[in-house]
């Protein structure tokens, strides 16, 4: 993936970015944002309205209500207490709506994001996920998703009310007297600086905690998915030090951008301090002089703690907004990863196909440059049924990844029904060919769901013949709920040949045109190899068969055999004829029979 940071350099544009890709919600920011402002400034008044009750009390039929012509001192107190209870009132249902805004437009915001992220890496190449680290992925999907969702749940609204206050109290304040404002108003740029501060130290640190996560999320994913080899290995120690290093690594992480929000506080609350003592100490020179009323003593007293005090809230706030937008940069980096491979516009039925397929003058390499396929020739009419073999590492899997778009070639085109498979839609491409690969992989589910996989309307029969197709009725009528019998993560909890018989039940139920065997019987037993083997020669008819294979005994009855050799097509012909040649073929076939020692 590309370097979030390079994307997105700071805080403020990462932040940009998320509205951008939240215009949907603007509606609703909008409106959670006025709610917040009317349930602050109504937070606001109960102390202006202590301030104007001292001043009944100390002024009596001179006060401010008396000049609103309220003579009575006591109805001045009961309008008073009437307002405090229309305010509290209204003050409560604003808090009511921006709590009720607020979260669900934090819940709502973090399903899509997590939807189109997710759905955006589904599209991409299969290069990318070549390069890509699992742990570090679902990381992004879920905790990054969640630390944004979390920010919009509380530290928005609390920034906006900060906001609200500060403009609000000093609207106050200015008209009280204006030298006290500005006395009060002095730790408001010392807290600026501050927070501007701890921005620029912050963000790096929590771009590396995240960067952390990452790391310590694909160790434990790589470790679940290898736990088998981790034990039979008996590398259990060696792997709980590497995971105690990599959960270290975050916590120190972790702990350097704690430090930095931690000094932050302290800061504010003496700046604080100065305010309010200014504030305090002056405001009552001017009262004790004569020179500025009780009640309003008292309003200037209170908005100072009304004004100040929320400000120790501040680095809090500005630690889960540059948290949050460490994780907003990862997620929109994420989502903004370009295409390499896009679909076509062309759309074709699978009815409609008829499985020819061809290599003309394909070239391919990967990232690191080395050429795998080197000007490869082929023309498989449909309804053949074609091999591939060579030695590891010669290019045969790489023409498959070829004919299914999940690369492309360097040059040179593959065609389906003569048709330069990049003008076709990928989907439809997809549809029309049916994987059964060496690495077999069953989801979570049971029996019925993962042959189902590929047909997921198909009827109980349909879904019954092919798992006879695949010669796996037998052993799945044995299992303890038959069809229903839950497999586990990736199929654990089936052998390997069974798990290989379920593949096959899944592409027969496809009923693609086109069906390739990538290695499907290298890791079987000889019985299990016969079955598939019985079960192919049925599944063949009608299609196209590309089988990819080390054991030569399950290709003798191709209709064609390419040998590839580093990337070229050394022979070719049917089993006999490339028996007669006496060339790679032969010795290949004579080292796997026996015959070489003979």
């Amino acid at each position: 993936m590309n370097d979030p940071a390079h994307s997105y350099p700071s805080s403020f544009q990462a932040l940009l970015g998320l509205l951008r890709y939240a215009r949907s919600y603007r509606p609703r920011i909008i409106l959670a944002s006025v709610y917040s402002i009317l349930n602050k400034l109504f937070d606001v008044l109960p102390e202006i309205l202590i301030g104007i009750a001292i001043d009944v009390v100390v002024r009596r039929d001179a006060s401010f209500m008396a000049s609103l012509g309220i003579a009575d001192p006591f109805h001045q107190v009961l309008m008073i207490g009437l307002l405090t209870v229309l305010i509290w009132g209204l003050e409560s249902l604003f808090e009511f709506l921006h709590l009720v805004a607020w979260r669900n437009l934090a819940q709502n915001l973090q399903h899509d994001l997590r939807l189109d992220a997710y759905g955006h890496v589904q599209d991409l190449d299969m290069a990318w996920f070549e390069e890509a680290s699992t742990g570090n992925l679902v990381a992004i999907l879920n905790d990054d998703i969640n630390q944004l969702e979390r920010f919009l749940d509380g530290g928005a609204n609390a920034l906006i009310q900060v906001v609200t206050a500060v403009m609000a109290v000093g609207t106050v304040f200015f008209y009280l007297s204006p030298p006290i404002a500005l006395m009060a108003f002095t730790p408001i740029p010392v807290i600026i600086i501050g927070a501007f501060w701890f921005l620029r130290r912050a963000q790096p640190l929590y771009a590396r905690v995240r960067e952390r996560v990452g790391l310590l999320a694909s160790r434990l994913a790589n470790n679940i998915s290898g736990i088998a080899t981790i034990k039979s290995f008996t590398r259990e120690d060696f792997e709980l030090e590497q995971l105690r290093q990599a959960s270290q690594d975050y916590l120190q992480a972790n702990a350097r951008a704690i430090r930095v929000s931690s000094a932050f506080i302290p800061v504010i609350r003496m700046a604080i301090l100065i305010g309010f003592v200014a504030t305090l100490v002056y405001g009552g020179k001017l009262t004790l002089a004569g020179d500025m009323q009780a009640g309003a003593y008292g309003v200037l007293i209170f908005l100072t703690q009304r004004l100040l005090w929320p400000l120790t809230r501040v680095a809090e706030n500005v630690d889960l907004y540059e948290r949050a937008m460490a994780s907003t940069r990862r997620i929109l980096e994420l989502i903004e990863t370009p295409f390499r491979i896009r679909s076509g516009s062309m759309s074709v039925d699978k009815n409609d196909v008829a499985g020819a397929v061809g290599f003309e003058a394909v070239q391919f390499a990967y990232h690191d440059g080395a050429p795998v396929l080197d000007d490869i020739n082929l023309e498989i009419p449909a309804g053949q049924n074609i091999a591939l073999v060579g030695q590891t590492g010669s290019g045969k899997s790489t023409l498959v990844k070829l004919l299914l778009r999940f690369h492309e070639p360097v040059s040179g085109r593959v065609t389906l029904d003569g048709r330069d498979v990049r003008e076709i839609r990928l989907p439809d491409l997809r549809r029309a060919i049916g994987l059964v690969s060496q690495d077999v992989f069953l989801f979570h589910g049971t029996v019925r769901d993962n042959i189902a996989y590929g047909q997921p309307g198909a009827t109980e029969e349909e879904v019954i013949a092919a798992a006879r197709a695949a010669e796996a009725q037998e052993f799945i009528e044995r299992l303890p709920q038959g069809y229903d019998t839950i497999v586990g993560e990736r199929g654990q909890k089936l052998s390997g040949g069974q798990r290989q018989r379920l593949s096959i039940a899944r592409a027969v139920l496809k009923d693609p045109p086109i069906l390739i065997l990538d290695e499907a019987t290298s890791s079987v037993d000889n019985e299990t190899e016969a079955a598939i083997q019985r079960s192919m020669k049925n599944i063949a008819v009608g299609r196209t068969t590309l089988v990819i294979a080390h054991r030569l005994s399950t290709v003798v009855n191709a209709d064609r055999i390419y040998v590839i050799e580093r990337g070229r097509v050394t022979e070719q012909g049917d089993h006999g004829s490339l028996m007669a040649q006496g060339g790679i073929y032969a010795s290949l076939w004579a080292v796997q029979t026996g015959l070489a020692n003979a």
